[in-house]
């Protein structure tokens, strides 16, 4: 998909985007959950840049969790950004963010940001060497040492269980309520739209944007997570796996 397919796809899908994927939230809380132990560690007053915010779901959990962080919303549908500003004003968390509509090579530059989130995006980059420089563009706005948690969908496409897992993918989004049309065209998305690459694929991409080797922190179904820091830190990701350590 180009950058005008993108916006456009989700600019007819923001009005109810969230009703349409409420039945699914247990998967989006889980990594909500985890997400608060990969970015434990970030200062009190921590900048986090949130690329592809869509309506600013990962933008309201961790603001209600870490009180004193700020945050930048980057999304190329202006009816997103619209959804996410509503949203942030509605928690009352609306000076403690900036919104931004455009992709990411469109910001303003600005202080580095301590931590970064890119949930479901990359995916949509089908040129390898364009992916990579998306995930070297987010290096470029951290602080040496700064976070990325990203995830996407990830599979071998070619392996024998993919046919089993994505069938059972279709399940879930048929008891999430999508009807058989729009199963359809998310089956031909896949196939046509989507980057679906077998999950270390996906994190050599992000390693050669600048990062250290992605650590995989969570699945669901097809949607596979990571987290890694900027390169350049010295200090490894120590502090990370401290804190899920009991």
């Amino acid at each position: 998909m180009d950058n005008d397919e993108i916006k456009a796809l989700f600019d007819q899908q923001a009005p109810g985007y969230d009703e349409r994927w409420a039945k699914t939230a247990p998967i989006r809380e889980a990594l909500h959950c985890l997400l608060e132990a990969v970015f434990a560690d970030l200062p009190a007053g921590a900048r986090l840049l949130c690329v592809g915010a869509g309506t600013g779901e990962e933008l309201i959990h961790l603001a209600s969790r870490f009180p004193g962080w700020t945050f930048v919303a980057v999304d190329p549908s202006a009816a997103m950004i619209a959804r996410c500003r509503a949203k942030a004003d509605a928690a009352g968390i609306l000076s403690r963010c900036d919104f931004h509509e455009g992709f990411l090579d469109t910001l303003a530059d600005q202080a580095p940001f301590d931590g970064a989130t890119s949930f479901l995006v990359s995916q949509f980059i089908q040129d390898r060497i364009a992916r990579e420089a998306y995930f070297r563009g987010i290096a470029a706005r951290l602080v040496p040492g700064g976070i990325l948690a990203s995830s996407d969908l990830a599979a071998d496409v070619g392996a024998p269980a993919y046919d089993d897992l994505l069938e059972v993918w279709f399940r879930l989004m048929r008891v999430a309520g999508l009807p058989a049309a729009g199963l359809e065209q998310m089956r031909a998305a896949y196939a046509r739209d989507v980057a679906v690459l077998p999950p270390t694929d996906v994190a050599a991409i992000i390693a050669a944007g600048g990062f250290e080797a992605p650590v995989p922190f969570y699945q669901a179904g097809l949607i596979h997570g990571w987290f890694t820091r900027r390169r350049g830190s010295g200090g490894g990701i120590d502090g990370i796996d401290q804190a899920f350590r009991p």
